[in-house]
């Protein structure tokens, strides 16, 4: 079916309410967690077709976490479908105050390559429990896991409520010529503005789920040993193709070499034979790969550094940088993590200003002195202290970016809200009429008016 008609049909099964209802909403998403279990397995095939996941990688940081948001929204449905009451002022009194959540409309989720399930499921749910219709847009890169969101998506709704469009740039950019109500998109930040800017023809309202990058820090005080297994383990999720990872470590000065052998003996055990490794995720597709390795040809390599075309797999890989390294003027989203130093925190910040506003920002410090500094003085979207990534499993925290890293925010709570609109109300007795809003206006009147308004 053509997008246009696809979009003509959702428009209408919107204006005919068929969203709206709570057992509607309820009963729907019941059904895709029940589809989610009867799919998993070949979610896990897709997911090792298209990027190597073990099941246990692919349930922990994909079906795991869309079944808990799930969960939450189908718990949570009814009580943030009332009106939410507010404080009615003396001024107007008699009237309750309140606001109405209502749906936008039509909904155009964009979603990326790296998290296929998690990324896709995850903005649908809570726009399904807003009472939305659905067009979802999954990357052409996950071949293997787009086809499946297809079929397990048709399994479950109704084009009418949700669709699925497939398809390269050129279908992306035909799908963005059409005015929805609001657009949610997950990506590079560059494609991110573009989004950004064709919704700005028709004032479309939008999500951007962005990246760049994100700094580790450790500094003195730190625990080297715990600090290093977690940074690894953040930074090689995924083969460090994730939004959150830490992008590059700024380490201080006299706690780098120590700090370098705890990484090594943390990659030693955390991920040991190289790319021989089962659990070590390979890129997506060869023009990453040739990106990635790229960087290895200009910069000095610490450990690591091996590579397997064949498999696409890149071993972990920690390599020292400066700052005017080509590895340093772009989100690497890859198995490779830069070193840096600093001595002061002044320094530090002025390292992290060169690439502003990262989605996320992790500290290792038992300072309260150097953490402080680091929440309140840097700009980012969210993070860790003393960990890495697991901010995004924590449902009540909301996930989002600031500026180039990202716009919006969603998860648990915040996933019902984004894609609702708040309809502020005041609903008035007839009686009494308070008399001193009135023309024509006396000075008791103005007294008045100043008592209650102020």
């Amino acid at each position: 079916m053509e997008i246009k008609d696809l979009l003509h049909n959702q428009k209408k099964f919107y204006e005919e309410g068929k969203t709206l209802d709570f057992k509607v909403r309820k009963k729907y998403l019941v059904a895709l967690k029940q589809a989610i279990f009867q799919y998993e397995q070949d979610i896990y095939d897709a997911l090792f077709k298209d990027l190597g996941k073990s099941k246990t990688e692919a349930y922990m940081c994909e079906i795991g976490l869309v079944l808990q948001e799930i969960t939450y929204q189908i718990k949570h449905l009814k009580k943030n479908m009332k009106p939410r009451k507010c404080h009615s002022p003396l001024s107007q009194f008699k009237s309750k105050c309140y606001e109405v959540p209502c749906p936008y409309g039509n909904t155009l989720i964009l979603s990326p390559w790296n998290y296929p399930i998690l990324l896709s499921l995850q903005p649908l749910i809570g726009s399904i429990a807003a009472g939305n219709t659905v067009i979802l847009k999954p990357s052409e890169y996950s071949v293997a896991t787009s086809l499946l969101l297809k079929s397990l998506i048709e399994s479950v709704f109704p084009q009418t409520y949700v669709s699925v469009v497939l398809g390269g740039k050129a279908v992306a950019i035909e799908i963005l010529e059409y005015e929805f109500d609001y657009i949610f998109f997950t990506g590079g930040t560059e494609v991110g503005r573009k989004v950004y800017e064709m919704a700005s023809h028709t004032l479309t309202p939008v999500t951007l789920e962005l990246g760049g990058k994100s700094p580790g820090i450790v500094d003195e005080t730190a625990n080297l040993k715990i600090a290093a297994k977690r940074i690894i383990f953040g930074k090689f999720l995924n083969a460090g193709q994730t939004c959150v990872a830490p992008d590059y470590l700024l380490v201080k000065e006299e706690v780098k070499d120590a700090f370098i052998q705890a990484l090594i003996a943390a990659i030693q055990d955390l991920y040991p034979n190289g790319v021989k490794n089962s659990d070590l995720v390979h890129i997506i597709n060869e023009q990453h790969f040739e990106r990635l390795c790229s960087y290895l040809k200009d910069t000095s390599i610490v450990y690591g550094g091996g590579s397997d075309r064949k498999s696409l797999k890149i071993e972990a890989t920690l390599v020292e940088a400066k700052l005017d390294d080509k590895i340093m003027q772009e989100e690497i989203f890859g198995p490779i993590l830069p070193i840096l130093t600093f001595a002061t925190f002044e320094e530090l910040t002025s390292i992290i200003h060169k690439n502003p506003n990262p989605l996320a920002l992790y500290i290792f410090s038992t300072s309260k002195q150097n953490i402080g500094y680091a929440t309140s003085r840097i700009s980012f979207g969210g993070g860790c202290i003393n960990d890495t990534v697991i901010h995004l499993a924590v449902k009540d925290l909301s996930f989002g970016g600031i500026k180039t890293s990202g716009l919006g925010k969603y998860h648990g709570k915040d996933s019902f809200s984004t894609f609702t609109h708040y309809k502020s109300m005041v609903h008035k007795a007839n009686f009494p009429d308070l008399p001193i809003r009135y023309t024509p206006y006396t000075k008791k009147k103005s007294k008045w008016i100043r008592f209650f308004i102020k």
